[in-house]
């Protein structure tokens, strides 16, 4: 399978190990808290960001980010898409930001469609985000979204339960990189992996040239120093929210994980 050119997301997916890729929540616990955690986290290694828009219905997060979810909302009279997205930019835009890691947007699809897809991915755009991940939203219903997106990588959600047929489909729709789901059920973190992760991963290779990042339960460095192992990318999310009220805790943990993906053998 032929490689597609690279794309800011792809890109970030260094060729001698795996990347780093950290989730923070806008807004928690407060809009100026949480650009000194992407700020944190950005100087402890990691390698993409994902920040997550606060929603009153988050169907794929788990308990530690649900709450903060409903924590970010009720800041500021009520903290949304937009208000994300000014989040983003203000980091995108810090001096020496053409060094920082690319941004990648976690919504759900409502909030896109009220603000307008056109205008969503505009806004997007002028943030400089890099790309957007839309657990409830499908490939065969992102066609509106995809026709709105251009310069903005779509990442589609591969799970544990997917055929081949759907892999392919997902695998062909994303661009970036490809979210593996690790275990079925909401985010958060887990005290083993998954049985058959790295056979999980190897499925959902064989139908895409893309990086395939794993997350929902990768909660420690040993963990992601494990996943590492097999996959292109390992994504942290609840363990790190879980510290964002501290952006210190937030550096001295992100570069413990980067120092435990690093440090890791990739497997063949």
């Amino acid at each position: 399978m032929s490689a597609p050119a690279p794309s800011r997301l792809s890109a970030a997916f260094p060729e001698e190990r795996a990347a780093l890729v950290c989730y923070l929540m806008a807004g928690y616990p407060d809009r100026g808290t949480s650009l000194a955690a992407l700020r944190a986290a950005a100087r402890g290694g990691a390698d993409i960001i994902e920040l997550g828009v606060p929603y009153g219905d988050p169907l794929a997060d788990g308990p530690v980010i649900a709450e903060a979810a409903k924590i970010a909302r009720e800041t500021e009279g009520g903290f949304g898409l937009i208000h994300a997205l000014q989040v983003a930019e203000a980091f995108m835009r810090d001096p020496g930001a053409d060094n920082a890691p690319p941004l990648v947007v976690m919504t759900y699809l409502n909030p896109l469609m009220r603000m307008g897809l056109p205008k969503a991915a505009e806004r997007m755009r002028e943030a400089r985000v890099a790309g957007v991940i839309v657990p409830d939203m499908p490939p065969e219903a992102a066609r509106p979204w995809l026709a709105a997106a251009g310069g903005l990588d779509t990442v589609f959600l591969a799970a544990p339960t997917s055929t081949e047929d759907r892999l392919r489909i997902v695998g062909t729709a994303s661009s970036g990189f490809v979210y593996c789901v690790s275990a079925t059920g909401v985010t958060g973190e887990r005290t083993e992996l998954a049985l058959g992760l790295a056979d999980q991963v190897a499925r959902v290779k064989a139908h895409t040239a893309l990086p395939v990042a794993v997350g929902f339960g990768v909660g420690s460095p040993e963990q992601a120093a494990a996943v590492a192992a097999f996959a292109d990318g390992v994504i942290v999310g609840s363990a790190i929210v879980k510290r964002q009220r501290d952006p210190e805790a937030v550096e001295e943990f992100v570069r413990a994980l980067a120092d435990a993906v690093r440090g890791s053998a990739r497997r063949t």
